[in-house]
Parts: structure tokens; C-alpha cells; sequence
């Protein structure tokens, strides 16, 4: 079931955000992920969440603000089973267009974006890592 984030999700939100994105993006060191937990945690609680629960845990999250799509998270183990599809339905629900910055190197999130009608804008660097990433944009139908 997708519903919005309540206060006490978030130390669950934030065990996968972690866990996530030392996964999905190896190519950066561990250590910059940890240091920016605490100031990820404090946009959470600014931003519009939406999580996936399943059998009284969270599978998965999106964080939304404004039009960008701040983070879509699956974890590890419920990873391709269509939670990340639900996930994106229910912003597309929600925005009329979505935008993304999706690292070059993160192929899975990249074929996830163009699979849900994303395209490619632009490639930039991030100024924080220093890596490339895609701009890319979704436009829902008038």
C-alpha cells in the first residue's frame, strides 16, 4: 500500500536511503553518503514522501518537492516487484510534469526512468561528487 510519510517512518526511511544509495552508487565514496544522512533526514522531513508498506515495514519510498523527484528507493530484498512502478504512479498522480537527476553511472535507474516515460534533457555534473548525471524530464498528458 502507498501512503504519506508519518514522523515515525523515518528512521526506516532513512535505513534504506542509506543502505540505497551505497548500493546503487558505488562508483561514490561510502563516506559521503554517511555524512549526508543527517542533512537528508532534515530534507525528509520538509519534503512530500510517499512509502510503500508491506506486512508492517516500509519496502520502499519517493520523496517529492516541487516537481522533482528528491529520491525513489526500493529496498534491497522487494527490488523488482513493481514497488518502485507503484511509487511513481502515485506522483505521476500528484505532478502534471516530474523531473529527475539520475547519475550516468546508476544504469538500473536510468532504464527505470525511460521505462516510466522519462527522457534524457541534459547531462551535468554534480558539484557535489564530481560524477555526471542526466537531467531528465516527464511530462504527463493535458
Amino acid at each position: 500500500m502507498v501512503r504519506k510519510l508519518k514522523k515515525k517512518d523515518i528512521p526506516e526511511v532513512m535505513e534504506i536511503w542509506l543502505e540505497q544509495n551505497i548500493k546503487a552508487h558505488s562508483f561514490i565514496e561510502k563516506d559521503y553518503w554517511i555524512k549526508m544522512a543527517s542533512e537528508v533526514e532534515k530534507e525528509i522531513r520538509n519534503a512530500e514522501v510517499y512509502i510503500y508498506e508491506k506486512e508492517d515495514h516500509i519496502r520502499g519510498f519517493i520523496g517529492l518537492k516541487n516537481n522533482r523527484i528528491e529520491g525513489l528507493f526500493v529496498d534491497k530484498k522487494w527490488q523488482f516487484k513493481g514497488i518502485g512502478k507503484k511509487l511513481m504512479k502515485k506522483a505521476k498522480s500528484k505532478r502534471k510534469k516530474l523531473r529527475a537527476y539520475v547519475y550516468k553511472k546508476n544504469k538500473d535507474a536510468i532504464h527505470f526512468y525511460l521505462g516510466e516515460g522519462f527522457s534524457c534533457i541534459k547531462v551535468q555534473q554534480d558539484v557535489d561528487t564530481g560524477e555526471e548525471e542526466y537531467l531528465m524530464k516527464w511530462k504527463g498528458k493535458d
